[in-house]
Order: C-alpha cells, then structure tokens, then sequence
C-alpha cells in the first residue's frame, strides 16, 4: 500500500484538532480517513482525495492540480483528487481539508454491511 506517509500525518493533525471520531481505514491503495462514521479524505499515491459538497464541484475542479475522482471511468461528483504539488504549504492544504470538513458535517453516511 504505497501513499505519501508525511502527507497522512499533516491530515492526521488537521483532523484530530477538531474532531475525536475519527477512523484509519486501508482503501482506494491508499489510507481513507473516516470523520463521524462518514467517508471524508484520503490520501492515494502522491495525492489528496477530499469529498466536498457536490455544489461546490464545478467551482474546485478548475483549481490547480486538481482533478476529477474516476476510479470506475466514471468521475464522482462530490469527489477530487488533489496533487500533493499544490499542498506544500499548511495554508493550501488546510483549505482542501476545511471544505471536507464542513461538507462531513452534513454529509449522510454510507449504509452500513450487515
């Protein structure tokens, strides 16, 4: 499972500095970290997935080093890929960590398997 250590231990901080449910899980060939039981960022390779508010979508997909999230070929609105390029700075990638955070507050949860 390679994805960016450093990169995981910035999210880690971000998230554990306002939230305490928080869960590590191995996903997507990378670490998927779930806030509140609900699916919020990972970190894949050398990049940042962020779910976001689905309105928001248009808006951040023409930003920088960022991409749409199409594993199955098909993009997933409420759903980007963001190279760890832009995410140098703590102030670049605290602004890719708030949307999924303010998006999570709202967000339903996936069903869960019986």
């Amino acid at each position: 499972m390679a994805y960016d250590e450093k990169l995981a231990d910035r999210v880690r901080e971000i998230i554990a500095q306002t939230h305490t449910n928080i869960e590590e899980k191995k996903m997507f060939g990378g670490l998927c970290f779930m806030v509140n039981d609900k699916m919020c960022v990972g970190v894949e390779h050398e990049r940042l997935m962020v779910r976001l508010d689905p309105a928001k979508y248009d808006e951040v997909i023409e930003k920088e080093d960022c991409k749409p999230m199409d594993f199955t070929g098909k993009p997933m609105k409420g759903y980007v890929f963001v190279d760890k390029a832009v995410l140098k700075s703590s102030k670049q990638l605290n602004y890719w960590m708030q949307l999924a955070l303010d998006f999570n507050a709202v967000a339903k949860a996936s069903k869960k398997k019986k």
